[in-house]
């Protein structure tokens, strides 16, 4: 399948669920912001425009590693976010790093502790994902600290343009597409809250699905933890 050809009509269906990934909430001062680790540095540079932007005053940068993180960033994701951020002129005194998360569940949970040990009351707070992960960030935050307002926040990116700034269509395309299994599964699991989910994206899904966009599938129910 790594050497079919994508056709346009496989990239009609990918970028029809990419739309459906982003929320495209309207930004807003929040108590703290959560950058959610990933293999995209993207996240910890749009996370500090926002920050110098006035956005929050404190920004916890989270995550351990994952097999695709590993070689990309050995110290693991947070701390290299967190270097990254520095670097574009967010002070150290604002970040938070928090390295044990190994999912979005502890992205969030462990983040939430993290803010409550440092004392940052938290009434709102702006997820700061990779673009086709704002709609699974949303809902496990809803499930998973109902009390907090989030606002979901990624690089405005096109799916076109995200794509040429990862160099690899099909692994785009089977990311976008694992994502949207779990915003399906997740919720009969206690992960994440339920959303509706239109038609023709399902119909898209399991078109690519069927097809072999399949690497980010879960072959398995994952456990509950």
């Amino acid at each position: 399948m790594s050497d079919a050809r994508i056709t346009d009509a496989q990239r009609a269906d990918a970028a029809l669920i990419w739309d459906y990934h982003r929320l495209r909430h309207r930004l807003r001062p929040c108590s703290a912001a959560i950058g959610l680790g990933s293999h995209d540095l993207g996240v910890a540079t749009f996370a500090a425009e926002l920050y110098r932007a006035g956005l929050f005053p404190v920004l916890v940068f989270s995550g351990a590693n994952s097999p695709t993180t590993a070689e990309r960033f050995p110290r693991g994701e947070a701390v290299h976010y967190a270097e990254h951020a520095m670097t574009l002129g967010v002070p150290r005194s604002a970040i938070i790093i928090e390295p044990c998360a190994k999912n979005t569940g502890d992205n969030i949970t462990l983040s939430r502790q993290a803010l409550e040990q440092a004392g940052v009351g938290t009434s709102s707070v702006l997820l700061i994902s990779k673009p086709y992960m704002e709609r699974r960030a949303y809902a496990t935050c809803r499930r998973l600290w109902p009390e907090v307002d989030p606002v979901c926040a990624s690089e405005p990116l096109s799916f076109d343009d995200y794509v040429k700034s990862i160099g690899d269509e099909r692994l785009v395309i089977d990311m976008i597409v694992g994502d949207l299994q779990r915003v399906i599964e997740y919720p009969r699991l206690g992960f994440a809250i339920a959303q509706h989910i239109p038609g023709p994206v399902t119909t898209a899904y399991h078109r690519l699905a069927e097809a072999g966009f399949d690497s980010r599938l879960l072959k398995r129910r994952p456990p509950l933890s």
